[in-house]
């Protein structure tokens, strides 16, 4: 059962409590995102898993306080702010600026010990050793709308209304300054943890073979999904099949499947998964 002190924790959201589940699904989001996005996956999720949605600084609950523009800052605050949960083991799930987020934590809660990682999965988002030289975050106000457009996540009716569009461009601008300006350390790998990268086939923002360097950063197995017919927010459209290859891939590493047996028992299993998503429509 999760500790009652952190039941309300600013950065920890909890839709859908679990007590018999055996393991923890923590969820980042995506630039401008927040913790609600995942609720609807949170509902799909069976009682093995219990999902947990991160709530960045700056947007609806947290709209008065400052957003964070750095990664690694954003990290420490996670990684602090899950201790308490780690009393069951930790999966972490990331979405495009999420995965870097959700990388950070990974590599912080391995150098401080006291929780147990079962799965990374890396949704969306390029390897962090593989930079693009991007500046979005400079952009006039309706620069940065038209690039929100383009990746077709959020809903136009928002983006049309004026006054909503105050309330959240200032975190949107902040999460693209703090994904565009990141930098992967060069030694920065995690230890024996398996690692599933996953993509739409039209993702403008990241191509297969930049989400595939993703197993460049583990020591562990990896897996490469791609998604037939998916843009960069695919999981929209494929939350049905991603819960059901969440939830093999959980309860795989809880049964200790993970350290030996990982889509098909080794790396060279991840080129042979390509293209295994749903099928294109």
């Amino acid at each position: 059962m999760a500790p009652q002190a952190v039941v309300g924790e600013t950065w920890i959201r909890r839709f859908h409590p679990k007590p018999g589940a055996a393991v923890r699904l923590v969820c980042f989001p995506h630039a401008g995102g927040s913790a609600g996005y995942f609720h609807p996956l949170s509902a799909l999720l069976g009682p093995e898993v219990e999902v947990l949605a991160v709530q960045y600084p700056g947007r609806q609950d947290r709209r008065i306080e400052p957003a964070v523009a750095d990664i690694g800052e954003l990290a420490d605050e996670v990684a602090g702010a899950l201790r308490p949960w780690a009393d069951q083991p930790l999966a972490l799930f990331g979405h495009s600026m999420g995965a870097l987020v959700a990388f950070e934590t990974a590599r912080r809660l391995e150098r401080r010990g006291g929780a147990a990682l079962s799965a990374f999965f890396a949704s969306g988002r390029r390897a962090p050793s593989r930079y693009r030289e991007e500046h979005v975050h400079r952009l006039d106000d309706a620069g940065l709308v038209a690039a929100i457009r383009a990746l077709n996540g959020t809903d136009h009716r928002l983006l049309d209304d004026e006054e909503i569009l105050r309330v959240i461009l200032p975190a949107v601008r902040s999460d693209y300054r703090a994904a565009e300006t990141y930098r992967c350390p060069p030694d920065a790998v995690l230890a024996d943890l398996p690692i599933t990268a996953l993509l739409g086939d039209r993702d403008p923002r990241v191509t297969p073979e930049e989400a595939h360097a993703w197993r460049e950063h583990t020591t562990g197995p990896f897996e490469l999904r791609v998604f037939p017919g998916g843009g960069h927010f695919y999981l929209a459209d494929a939350r049905a099949e991603l819960a059901l290859l969440l939830t093999e891939r959980l309860t795989a590493a809880e049964r200790g499947a993970s350290r030996t047996t990982w889509a098909g028992g080794s790396r060279a299993a991840s080129r042979r998964s390509v293209g295994r998503g749903r099928p294109a429509r």
